[in-house]
């Protein structure tokens, strides 16, 4: 979602007559776009914006800008840190960027409420030219206790169906094969027409070859978003779902509104209407009050779902949030060895599940060449899997048909057959 703000003050710049540079010394204007969802990024934030002190010293005439959550969730304490810092900027104001380049008031913080924020369209600025991303939603509405967005990125407002129909139909008059719908908890969309009937509006879109959607939030996840993702041709069989925790009290404790069991029973859903569907999930480790027992349970469901992958991280405590008050917090020697666990099963499941994968024909949609590799392209499965083909070159944008050769922990080895030929959105 940040990337996609960039790729959006890329093209409002763009079209102010910037163009990018990749020496900050060379800059007439930076822009730090922050994430605050970890203590990790907002420490490596500081660290880069102190390192552009100098420019500012050298060359007064260069414009610094903070946006994103942690200028949104920090505001004047940023320029405490940071007197050199020209504005902030939150994540509710980016269409206000190209006023800021001629402003002349003594305005530095803009971190207002933007109610209209769903009806602008902005120009955006994509520098890949075969997968884009979509918003169709901003905010959220959740309040999970350890998270920081609803206070960065303010209450749910759905775009118009219109407005992402246009945009979608413009991409794929330009070319792009896939599309992922984007939003806090895609789930709860609600315009004119809920999410199902979206995305079977998307479905129909002549040109665009499949489409993903992030992230979803289990509370809402319906038997109708079950059955359309089942019927729909183009909607790819990977479905990103955070558990968080496998156990009841540490899900009550962050505020997730479900238990253990009802997230299993979609899973088990999932898997019943959609064959060969991936799942993966985002995981806690530490939260606090956590026991022993609770991390056991969270280790019982990765064995019991076994999941395609996960993203695991340690809780971090954010400012402002419930869970940062919360009593009976886990050090982190405990957070560092439960993570370490956690790993060391999803790595064993990751693998087999990859393994369990050679010998089978998989489509791909060629994404781009090998980063190391020369004669060696990647691309993806429609279960999200990276597949490296070696001793080939190909365009970006195809679609064809690999056999799996290999499958490690992290990608997939394939071969082209039929002499490289080009697949329909066809199940496989």
């Amino acid at each position: 979602m940040n990337f996609h703000d960039s790729e959006k003050m890329l093209g409002i710049l763009e079209e102010e007559g910037y163009s990018a540079t990749e020496n900050p010394s060379k800059a007439d204007l930076i822009i730090f776009n922050t994430c605050s969802i970890r203590q990790k990024a907002e420490q490596k934030f500081y660290s880069e914006l102190g390192r552009m002190r100098f420019l500012k010293e050298k060359n007064q005439s260069v414009k610094i800008i903070v946006a994103g959550c942690i200028a949104q969730h920090e505001g004047k304490n940023i320029l405490q840190k940071a007197p050199f810092v020209d504005f902030i900027l939150g994540p509710q104001n980016i269409h206000i960027l190209n006023g800021l380049l001629h402003d002349c008031s003594s305005k530095t913080i803009f971190l207002e409420d933007n109610p209209s924020l769903s009806t602008v369209d902005f120009p955006v600025k994509r520098e890949n030219r075969v997968k884009a991303w979509v918003m169709i939603m901003y905010g959220c509405n959740n309040f999970c206790s350890y998270c920081v967005v609803p206070y960065t990125r303010g209450r749910e407002r759905s775009r118009p169906s219109e407005h992402i129909y246009s945009e979608i139909v413009r991409l794929a008059e330009e070319g792009y094969k896939e599309i992922t719908l984007l939003g806090q908890n895609v789930n709860s969309y609600k315009s004119d027409i809920d999410f199902p009937e979206l995305l079977r509006g998307i479905d129909r879109v002549g040109g665009i070859e499949r489409i993903r959607f992030v992230t979803s939030h289990p509370k809402d996840f319906s038997d109708d978003l079950i059955d359309s993702i089942g019927m729909l041709s183009k909607v790819c069989e990977h479905i990103h779902l955070p558990l968080q925790s496998g156990s009841d009290n540490i899900l009550k404790l962050m505020n997730r509104r479900y238990t253990y069991e009802e997230y299993r029973n979609k899973i088990l859903k999932l898997r019943r209407k959609i064959a060969n569907i991936a799942i993966t999930t985002d995981i806690i480790a530490g939260f606090p009050g956590e026991t022993e027992k609770d991390h056991m349970l969270t280790i019982r469901a990765l064995r019991e779902l076994e999941f395609d992958g996960i993203y695991a991280f340690k809780f971090s405590a954010r400012k402002g949030t419930r869970a940062s008050r919360m009593d009976a917090h886990v050090s982190e020697e405990i957070k560092s060895k439960r993570l370490r666990e956690i790993l060391v099963v999803q790595d064993k499941i990751t693998t087999l599940k990859n393994k369990s994968l050679e010998g089978t024909i998989q489509e791909i949609l060629v994404e781009s060449p090998h980063e190391t590799e020369d004669k060696q392209i990647t691309g993806r499965t429609r279960t999200n899997k990276i597949v490296n083909i070696p001793n080939v070159t190909l365009e970006k944008g195809r679609l064809i048909n690999v056999e799996i050769v290999k499958g490690m922990r992290h990608s997939l080895e394939g071969k082209i057959i039929h002499n490289e030929s080009i697949c329909s959105h066809s199940r496989m």
